[in-house]
């Protein structure tokens, strides 16, 4: 039967003193009287400071050591994160995933971390949802936590760490409804009003001016027009094609298209005179021209003066954008102009929605790069407009 080939240091009872003990590399670490929600937070504080000193985690599937009857939830979680860690990379750096996983398991570590995975059914699940609840989560954010917990489960009874009755119970735990539990319910995300996109455009670098106009013209994700290159593009045809050498849905062997149009493509043409790896949009000639006009339009002649000398950029600008430096650049433009702020994915709603109001949903869903019609019903608003005009006509 596979075992873990080791585990976490355990929260222990000192007998003679009453105390909360973890002994650490031969070390015991008092942490108050045994119990307590102080002795416990302190446990979490040295294990975190333990795990973080080591270059690696170590907990490995073998064939000793610690039975499966008493296998614990925070080793099994250990152990699953070194599975994530690995997994869920792109470009040899990890997803967004990672720390989704590791936000949807805080409260199993928090309320569950000594007990045993045999003994963990859909009470306890259930008891990690109300402190998610509590938390103030919204109801679709703890139903796709909820459902990341369930897919570690999975995984140890994929790796013969978890029986298949304790997953086949967990699935029985029924996602929040709408209206039917006490959980937050948050609108839907809607298109950026069309004047703050205006608004933006005419503040931001002309490189991040461009990204945005090329998402509302051809419904790109932001981590896809962060990527574009010369070399990305086929320009054989009146028509271009661009292929992002890594997407959302690559991992399931879907090939992304994005089709640029005349228009996107007189925006992309002035960023096309450069060597065919370099990324079209570079914060660091943002950065360039910022300061170039900063000295233009000084108020000191001599630095006006100094114009068209060199200037340098520090290292730590990067040659691309990232989707958090893109997201950044747009959000401090709306703080400077005193308006909601709104990020770059939103602007997938606004070409989804024009999309899908004059060519119809499965346009849209093939532009956008979705699989299902379903997914692309949530970007795309439903012009209510068009029915109030048909039924003053009918009705």
């Amino acid at each position: 039967m596979p075992r873990l080939k080791h585990k976490l240091p355990s929260y222990c009872c000192h007998k003679a003193s009453g105390q909360a003990v973890v002994t650490i590399d031969s070390r015991d670490v008092y942490l108050g009287r045994y119990g307590s929600t102080e002795s416990k937070t302190k446990y979490e504080q040295v294990i975190s400071r333990w795990l973080a000193t080591r270059d690696e985690v170590t907990i490995t599937v073998c064939q000793d050591a610690v039975p499966l009857d008493e296998l614990r939830i925070n080793e099994l979680i250990v152990a699953y994160f070194e599975f994530a860690d690995g997994y869920y990379r792109r470009n040899g750096a990890p997803t967004g995933e990672v720390n989704n996983i590791k936000d949807a398991v805080r409260p199993l570590g928090a309320l569950y971390k000594m007990t045993r995975v045999a003994r963990f059914g859909p009470t306890e699940l259930k008891g990690a949802r109300d402190a998610m609840i509590g938390s103030g989560l919204s109801r679709r954010v703890i139903n796709a936590r909820i459902n990341r917990i369930r897919r570690v489960f999975k995984w140890g009874v994929e790796n013969d760490l978890v029986e298949p009755q304790t997953l086949q119970a967990l699935q029985a735990v029924a996602p929040l409804k709408k209206g039917r539990t006490t959980a937050k319910d948050y609108a839907d995300v809607q298109p950026v009003p069309r004047k703050h996109i205006d608004a933006v455009t005419m503040d931001v670098s002309e490189q991040v001016r461009a990204m945005i106009e090329l998402q509302l013209l051809t419904g790109m994700r932001p981590g896809e027009v962060i990527l574009m290159r010369p070399c990305d593009i086929d320009r054989s045809n009146s028509t271009w094609l661009y292929r992002p050498r890594s997407h959302k849905t690559e991992h399931h062997g879907i090939e992304r298209r994005v089709f640029v149009g005349p228009q996107a493509q007189v925006i992309i043409k002035p960023f096309l005179l450069r060597d065919g790896k370099t990324y079209l949009f570079s914060p660091q000639e943002a950065m360039l021209e910022h300061k170039r006009k900063r000295r233009r339009e000084s108020k000191d002649p001599r630095i006006r003066a100094c114009a068209d000398l060199k200037i340098t950029v520090s290292s730590r600008v990067g040659i691309r954008y990232t989707r958090t430096s893109y997201h950044n650049a747009i959000y401090k433009s709306c703080r400077r102009l005193s308006i909601a702020p709104w990020g770059p994915n939103r602007l997938r709603h606004n070409a989804a929605t024009l999309l899908r109001e004059q060519y119809g949903i499965e346009a849209a869903r093939v532009v956008l790069g979705h699989t299902s019609p379903s997914t692309t019903e949530v970007y795309a608003e439903v012009d209510r407009g068009k029915a109030a005009d048909v039924m003053a006509e009918v009705g």
